[in-house]
């Protein structure tokens, strides 16, 4: 039935597209089975495993036109990086599960927990810590480098 409704919604657009008609551009909706994790379950999760053996899961659920500006959600297992190269975007992130520790180039430590968020700007660098977490996240990149 799903598949049945997408497909009608896919003839919709497409006929509205013929008849010279612009897409109304519509706010993104996180739901709450989404934010539960289903989200990771579409067709857009991007899926990478790392040399370590690190899963990673990430969906971007807005692009901007200007693709300066995106959002989405993303999960990872155990991770250690040293971020020794400015970090390149300004990103938002809030944490649904795990908690990541940010030790920063001065030896800085933060951590972040599941129900908090944090900012961390493009010229941050320092070590990324975590046994995993779930966040959702948002960026902006002046140059929109980062965000392909």
């Amino acid at each position: 039935m799903k598949a049945m409704l997408f497909a009608l919604g896919l003839m919709l657009v497409a006929t509205a597209g013929m008849a010279g008609e612009a897409e109304t551009v519509k706010p993104v909706k996180l739901s709450e089975l989404d934010v539960a994790g289903d989200i990771f379950e579409g067709s857009a999760t991007e899926r990478k495993t790392h040399e370590d053996g690190n899963v990673t899961l990430d969906v971007t659920s807005l692009l901007s036109s200007d693709k300066k500006f995106a959002s989405g959600m993303y999960r990872s297992g155990k991770t250690r990086e040293e971020i020794t190269e400015p970090y390149g975007v300004d990103e938002f992130m809030y944490f649904l599960q795990g908690s990541v520790t940010l030790t920063s180039r001065d030896g800085t430590k933060q951590t972040i927990r599941a129900g908090e968020g944090v900012t961390i700007p493009k010229e941050w660098t320092g070590i990324w810590e975590t046994d995993g977490y779930t966040k959702i996240w948002v960026i902006y990149s002046a140059d929109g480098s980062g965000l392909e």
